[in-house]
């Protein structure tokens, strides 16, 4: 079964549907053909950062972008590391 995938402006929407109209969240989540914890979440995430919820692909905020840039020099140093330990081991093996 493929993850569906739904648009800033459909999520929008929903939360809109919940926090402005007052409908339930479980009766959207129905009404739109939702888990109720998605929608919740959907929810809470707009109520934490209105102006970053949902930011889509492409999109990461400060910290998500901070990661992805920490996560891609951690495998630059490990590369980095494991070509120095095997220079260190042939060199030891030529002197001796």
């Amino acid at each position: 079964m493929e993850r569906r995938k739904f648009t800033r402006e459909f999520k929008l929407e929903a939360v809109k549907l919940v926090t402005e109209r007052g409908v339930t969240v479980a009766q959207a989540a129905r009404d739109l053909g939702l888990h109720g914890t998605v929608l919740r979440r959907w929810v809470q995430d707009f109520s934490a950062a209105p102006e970053q919820a949902f930011p889509g692909n492409g999109r990461q905020n400060a910290e998500q972008a901070e990661i992805t840039r920490l996560k891609r020099e951690v495998t630059r140093l490990k590369a980095e590391r494991d070509i120095l330990k095997k220079a260190a081991a042939y060199f030891a093996k030529v002197e001796a």
